[in-house]
């Protein structure tokens, strides 16, 4: 397997959609459906095939692998059947006819009857569907047909002929599926409302009829009629499963082509899906290069151009996301808001983002310095600076209950860190617990030496804090005549709020945005490098501590000790000549004295 097909099938989502495969030539051989199409397409490669010699061919031919989101299995099941259809790829089976999934149609005529059909005629009848499942096509009319009595007849019901008394009621009127318009039991206003309460039931407002049908249940279950009430129950599950309306397929009977465009400062990635007769019959997403800085809408007009051309499509209608000049009057461009037409739009949008996400990965993984500079620029808008950040440098201060103060410097280069350039500064001005006078300091003492020694200055400093020791921070670098040349921001814990010097207001941006979570990861990183050197400078100062509680040992001998045997406990293992040797004859007895007790103790 080429290094290309395994990009494309590590990227595959965890979604229904249709996949084809392409040969060498660029010829499509195969089309497929998938609940996960990364599951689906994985297992060709997963398999050696030796069972079937077709498949183990058509897999030794793939070159080339394309996909297509949906929102369903259904649905997946629909496009297929579309695309097999118009494609006829070499590896799948033939269909034994050219017969469609069925329709449910509400013909136009006075009282309309509502039936399933597999032939799509132009008359100006109403069409739903097509239906991957007859079983739930057919519950479907059977509700309706147990709900609201329609003809099944074929009788020209005119309001002349009714009244002429032309018509006899028949056999549906006895048994109660009919009210009998034909002899006028039924006028045509009370008829047609329950042809809109039937088209409710069939575009999906099913929550009346369960209703209905839950109560039809439970009185057949109240008075003993059991098998009636398991036949409402098997309504009702059938329901409780069915989906009315798909993407894939829609009451749009003319062809419509829909675009949809998603674009970064590099590349677009332009959407193109055909509907003709109600069915999603070609998709396709292409890759732009962006030469200039150009518009969002010139690229998609020049991509909807070159597609229609290449497709030689005749569509009447273009569905897209924002308005557009076209000069072909004769088209209709629409941006829809809601409805049928919106899905669709909806649907191509979703395949445009995620063949971008495959796309950069792809160029990422081959190129780690074109990921680097898309972060950097992502950052410098998100951050509204005028520069990349690829130098970041963060500051954060730690003490417990105003003890062993310490400040911690990380720093940042070109997102990652560069562990080199970190620093521990133990405050020097400093009385007490006080944060926003140990940020000003540190933040001074930083960049007055970097100044010093002609280090390049970061491009951004962050403060962990809000205003008080972002303004801290602020006052170090107005007193280094810095401040205005290097961009300051302070992050707050509670909210991820971001605040700008001389700004009321802080900023917020995307919680699930690659700025935020480098913003987070420096803050993080600060925190632990400050809190390990807190906890060593604590630990180090118990020791001495500790050696300064036995009598007669003052903290210059005690720190004498530490720098020479490095621990307590080869102080407490260290022989008395030793020990003499190292800080004096009386000393060394009373160190070796002390240590000596506490082992008998212990």
């Amino acid at each position: 397997m080429s290094t290309d097909l395994k990009a494309i099938i590590a990227s595959l989502p965890e979604s229904p959609g249709i996949y084809k495969y392409y040969d060498a030539a660029g010829v499509l051989m195969y089309i497929g459906k998938a609940k996960s199409l990364k599951k689906r397409v994985s297992s060709y490669f997963n398999k050696n095939h030796y069972e079937n010699r077709k498949t183990a061919v058509m897999v030794s031919k793939i070159a080339n692998i394309e996909y297509t989101l949906v929102e369903s299995e259904m649905d997946a099941l629909l496009l297929e059947n579309a695309l097999i259809k118009r494609y006829q790829p070499r590896f799948n089976i033939s269909l034994k006819d050219d017969k469609t999934y069925p329709s449910i149609i509400i013909k136009k005529e006075k009282f309309p009857r509502i039936f399933y059909t597999r032939n799509i005629i132009k008359d100006g009848s109403e069409y739903f569907g097509p239906y991957a499942s007859g079983n739930m096509m057919h519950t479907l009319l059977d509700l309706i047909k147990s709900t609201y009595p329609f003809r099944t007849c074929s009788l020209h019901l005119t309001e002349k002929n009714i009244n002429a008394g032309k018509f006899r009621a028949c056999l549906e009127y006895d048994i109660g599926n009919c009210a009998a318009p034909c002899i006028g039991l039924q006028s045509e206003a009370e008829y047609n409302e329950h042809v809109k309460a039937a088209k409710g039931l069939i575009r999906g407002q099913l929550q009346e009829a369960k209703q209905q049908l839950k109560l039809s249940m439970q009185t057949a279950a109240a008075e003993m009629k059991f098998e009636d009430a398991g036949r409402f129950k098997k309504k009702l599950d059938s329901l409780e499963n069915y989906q009315s309306k798909s993407t894939i397929v829609n009451d749009i009977r003319h062809d419509v082509d829909i675009f949809s465009i998603v674009s970064d400062d590099k590349f677009a990635f332009a959407n193109f899906i055909k509907v003709s007769n109600g069915i999603i019959c070609q998709t396709q997403t292409f890759e732009i290069k962006k030469k200039l800085d150009e518009r969002d809408e010139d690229l998609l007009n020049f991509a909807i151009a070159e597609v229609r051309e290449e497709y030689k499509s005749m569509s009447r209608e273009i569905i897209v996301p924002f308005e557009l000049d076209w000069a072909d009057e004769k088209v209709t461009i629409t941006v829809p808001k809601t409805g049928e037409k919106k899905k669709l739009l909806d649907l191509s949008l979703k395949n445009a983002f995620y063949y971008k996400k495959e796309r950069l990965a792809q160029y990422e993984k081959l190129n780690p310095d074109f990921k680097v500079d898309r972060i950097m620029q992502t950052m410098m808008q998100d951050l509204r600076l005028t520069d990349q950040p690829r130098h970041i440098e963060c500051f954060d201060n730690s003490n417990l209950q105003g003890t062993n103060p310490v400040s911690a410097c990380v720093v940042f280069k070109d997102g990652k860190p560069s562990k080199k350039d970190y620093r521990h500064f133990i405050p020097k001005t400093v009385v007490g617990p006080d944060d926003f006078a140990t940020m000003r300091e540190v933040v001074y003492r930083r960049y007055h030496r970097m100044m010093e020694e002609q280090q390049v200055l970061p491009n951004l400093i962050i403060v962990d804090g809000g205003k008080g020791q972002l303004s801290s921070a602020v006052e170090s670098l107005k007193l280094l005549n810095i401040y205005g040349k290097v961009p300051i921001i302070g992050i707050a814990k509670r909210l991820e709020e971001l605040y700008y010097p001389e700004d009321e207001l802080p900023l917020y941006i995307d919680k699930k945005s690659e700025t935020l979570r480098i913003i987070q990861q420096l803050r993080d990183e600060a925190h632990r490098f400050g809190i390990t050197h807190h906890r060593k400078r604590r630990s180090k100062n118990t020791i001495v501590t500790e050696l300064e509680d036995i009598k007669g040992i003052g903290p210059e001998t005690a720190k004498q000790l530490l720098t020479e045997l490095k621990s307590v406990k080869k102080i407490k293992e260290a022989s008395l000549d030793l020990l003499t040797d190292m800080i004096g004859s009386a000393k060394g007895k009373i160190v070796f004295a002390h240590f000596e007790k506490q082992k008998t103790n212990d």
